[in-house]
């Protein structure tokens, strides 16, 4: 499906460097076998490359086919194809090393380092009412993270802001992700002022069934509502496509992705951070942009931990 980010990004989406991932790849293969020295025909070296990504960069998910489509600075320039998307990449032909994109050292303009200003996140524009997006998949650990970080920034600002919990357009957690997904966006629905309460209640435990009766929320508008959606967004496998539009216009690329008033931005995952993030998108931030929240880092996951560790994570 056009659209999906991340995982599906494959060798693009593996990202850092070209020459990280061939240090990487070449590790993986030395270790497995998945690649070995000597001259390969064309076929050979598609079914080589084939295997390794679906094995070693996919963790053995993958569906990636591969095909030889030429030859460019004698390497064998292949293209990759994965759940609707075309990537070219190439190999070397001893199959030795495999090469996610190829930089061109004739070009006068280096690709920007991920911490280099010009990779520096944007910065929100200001608004009098800001609307925050923030879209995750419900059972990525790091989604959970920051949904625990920015809950207490909501009540917080109450409706000083436009909140608005949205979900990536593909699922990695199996189906018990679609329905969760489809369950919380049908709650938000029908029974907004019972989400966040959900929420919170879910973070902790993964208990949906217990989390439902405990915060009050009418179980069988939310299956109606469910079951009406998944029939019309044509919810199958590892597709979601409720906020498929949002999606695609924000260039979103796994979860969390946080947008603020049109623009996607960085944060930390605590609550004081995500505080401070959103209120420098308000024309004049409120007083309740002075109130003092927790500067810890949520855990990963389900739980009410914490973590020392800032991270920027993410389920692609």
């Amino acid at each position: 499906m056009e659209g999906q980010k991340g995982k599906k990004s494959l060798v693009v989406g593996l990202i850092v460097g070209i020459i990280v991932l061939a240090i990487l790849a070449l590790i993986a293969a030395a270790a497995t076998g998945a690649i070995t020295l000597g001259g390969l025909s064309a076929k050979d070296a598609a079914v080589k490359a084939e295997k390794f990504i679906n094995t070693e960069l996919l963790g053995g998910q993958g569906d990636a086919i591969i095909k030889v489509v030429g030859e460019e600075g004698g390497l064998y320039k292949l293209e990759v194809s994965y759940q609707g998307q075309k990537i070219d990449s190439y190999m070397t032909k001893d199959g030795k090393f495999f090469f996610p994109s190829v930089y061109d050292m004739a070009s006068t303009t280096a690709p920007a380092a991920a911490d280099s200003p010009a990779a520096a996140a944007a910065e929100a524009p200001k608004n009098d009412k800001p609307i925050v997006e923030l879209f995750v998949m419900s059972y990525c650990p790091y989604g959970t993270q920051i949904e625990k970080g920015i809950i207490p920034v909501v009540q917080a600002l109450g409706n000083k802001i436009d909140f608005k919990l949205k979900f990536v357009d593909y699922t990695m957690h199996g189906d018990k992700e679609n329905q969760e997904n489809l369950r919380e966006y049908c709650i938000d629905q029908g029974q907004n002022n019972k989400l966040l309460g959900y929420l919170s209640c879910f973070l902790k435990s993964g208990d949906s069934t217990a989390c439902l009766k405990s915060t009050g929320v009418d179980e069988a508008k939310v299956q109606t509502c469910m079951d009406s959606t998944a029939k019309t967004e044509q919810i199958t496998g590892t597709d979601f496509s409720v906020h498929q539009a949002d999606n695609q216009k924000y260039g979103v690329q796994g979860s969390p992705t946080l947008v603020i008033n049109g623009t996607t931005v960085q944060s930390a995952r605590d609550s004081a951070s995500l505080l401070k993030t959103i209120c420098g998108a308000f024309s004049s931030a409120p007083s309740e942009c002075d109130q003092k929240l927790s500067t810890a880092s949520p855990s990963a996951g389900f739980g009410e931990g914490t973590d020392s560790s800032a991270t920027d994570a993410s389920c692609e």
